[in-house]
This record gives C-alpha cells, sequence and structure tokens, in this order.
C-alpha cells in the first residue's frame, strides 16, 4: 500500500514545494530523491543516528501488552562503526599508530580514551550502544600495540605495568592506568583507559541551552560613576559625562602646580576617566580651569 501511494505523494509535494521534476540538481529529480522511508522496513539517517520504528509482536509489557509497536527507537549505524574502526586498522587487524609513538606514555592513553569516549557519549541515546564493543576492542588492541612499540615490549607486558581497578558509578571497571607524579605536594597526573559503559542511558536529562554568564555579576566602576549622576570635580549632581584621557602617564608632570585639579585627581587615582558635568568638561578643553590650556586639549581623546 505504501509503495502504491508513495508515486503520487512524491509528486504532491514536489507540486508544494514548486519544484521542477526535470531540472538537475532538483529535490524531485528523481525516485530516490524524495527521502520518504517507510520506518518499519528501513532506517532513516539523522544527525548520525538511524531512526526505526519498533515493531515486535512479542514484547510485551506486565500487563500482557504488546509494548514497543510504533515507538521511535534509535541506532548507532553500523557503517559508522566500520569506518571509525579503520583508524585503527591494517589490513584488516587492529595496529599500532606509529605517528602517536612520539608521545608519552600519558599521552597516548589520554588520546584514546578522549576519542572513545566522544564516540560513546554522543550515542548514549541508541538502544544498541552495545556495538560499539567491537570499536572499543579495536582501539585497546591498537593502543596497547602503540604502547608496546614504543616502550620496546609486549603486548602482556603493556597491561601487566599499567593494569588497574577503580570505582566509577556502574561499578568497579578494570583498564588500564598511567600516572605522573608531579611532586611538590600536588596531585599526580592520571590517565585511564576503560570505565565508559555502554548500556542505554533512560534516565532523563534537563536540557540546559541557556548561554553561560561572561559578565561580571558586579557592575564595573565606571557604570557605577556614572549611575550615581554626581559631577567628581564640582560634585553637582546633574547630566554626566565621560572624560577620557589616552595614557596615564600624560598625565604627570615635571611640576606638580602647572597640573589642572582634574588632572591631579585622574593620576591619584590612577584612571583614564573621569565623570564630569557639561560645565566642567568644557572648562576642561576650553582650559579655564588651572593649567595650561593647550596641555588640556592634547590629553583628550578621541573617543567620545
Amino acid at each position: 500500500m505504501f509503495a502504491a501511494i508513495q508515486p503520487p505523494l512524491s509528486g504532491c509535494l514536489c507540486r508544494a514545494l514548486g519544484a521542477d521534476g526535470g531540472s538537475a540538481g532538483s529535490p524531485c529529480s528523481g525516485p530516490g530523491a524524495t527521502l520518504i522511508t517507510h520506518g518499519r522496513s528501513q532506517a532513516a539517517r539523522f544527525l548520525g543516528y538511524e531512526i526505526v520504528v519498533h515493531h515486535n509482536d512479542a514484547k510485551h509489557d506486565r500487563n500482557g501488552h504488546r509494548s514497543i509497536n510504533g515507538q521511535i527507537g534509535l541506532k548507532v549505524p553500523m557503517d559508522v562503526v566500520r569506518d571509525k574502526r579503520k583508524t585503527y586498522m591494517r589490513r584488516g587487524k587492529p595496529a599500532a599508530m606509529l605517528t602517536r609513538a612520539h608521545d608519552s606514555d600519558f599521552r597516548i592513553v589520554t588520546r584514546y580514551q578522549a576519542e572513545f569516549r566522544g564516540i560513546a557519549e554522543y550515542y548514549q541515546l541508541a538502544y544498541n550502544r552495545h556495538r560499539l564493543g567491537l570499536l572499543r576492542w579495536v582501539m585497546e588492541r591498537s593502543m596497547t600495540k602503540t604502547l608496546g612499540h614504543k616502550n620496546k615490549v609486549s603486548v602482556n607486558k603493556v597491561w601487566n605495568r599499567y593494569r588497574a581497578t577503580w570505582q566509577t558509578p556502574a561499578g568497579p571497571r578494570r583498564g588500564l592506568q598511567v600516572t605522573v607524579g608531579r611532586g611538590n605536594g600536588k596531585r599526580p597526573l592520571v590517565a585511564r583507559w576503560g570505565g565508559i559503559s555502554l548500556a542505554r542511558r533512560t534516565t532523563r536529562v534537563v536540557l540546559k541551552d541557556n548561554l553561560p554568564e561572561i559578565w561580571r555579576k558586579r557592575p564595573a566602576e565606571l557604570i557605577d560613576r556614572l549611575m550615581s549622576g554626581r559631577c567628581e570635580l564640582c560634585q553637582s549632581r546633574t547630566d554626566v559625562e565621560v572624560h577620557h584621557v589616552r595614557r596615564l602617564k600624560d598625565l604627570l608632570s615635571k611640576n606638580q602646580a602647572e597640573q589642572p585639579d582634574w588632572a591631579q585627581q585622574m593620576a591619584s587615582r590612577h584612571r583614564k576617566t573621569l565623570i564630569v558635568c557639561r560645565n566642567c568638561h568644557d572648562g576642561i578643553h576650553n582650559g579655564s580651569t588651572t593649567g595650561q590650556a593647550s596641555r588640556n586639549v592634547a590629553l583628550e581623546s578621541r573617543v567620545r
């Protein structure tokens, strides 16, 4: 029935989208370009996942009712697993990666663990996540062969040297552990291979897509001075402006008496800004305050 309605449905979609079925590159240029997939017989690809519709009459719940028919399932595509394995294999077998043999043992274990963790965490919603176990075995063999090639020892000696067991949220796990001491009372650096569970995550996770707070919770000092609305020269409360100078060293003078009041105040506070009212700001530029008018104009920045 689905195959019978697919051609009319494809033509209807093409007409609704205004696509030309005969033009090259058009989304309606061929029967396979519509990407209409039957969920129970085929899998649709989206964001690296395979999306299927479950159908199994033998799967029942506690009450004896069929429980998974019509449910949407996410799968790990097997071609993704095969493509990832090729990176760590030569002639169909796990092989040492000679490009990493010049790194330290700590760096090698850290890199392998980070690469596998990235793949395993991305597919944590897939119900066949256990299929990544084959990729884990290939990466583990490749890592131990790389360590053996670097240290000129066998794979068994690599395991004897770095075998360890540690506790994880899923229970104790065994793997490889490389410890680098730092001395001076600092905690040692630890790199581990293993301990990543391939069980499907079924617990609900709250999605937090809010941007992190990158601004200071406390407003900047300049904002506080502006919000106060008080002139820092005449102490009057009115509409205020900001007077800028380019560099603090321009405020310094050989003769302290030659400095105007506003320059002395900025130099004493080590600030390149001064909150002033309109009258005081005009006086600074006109040279009506104490000091040389030419020096006052030269100190002003072009930023207004």
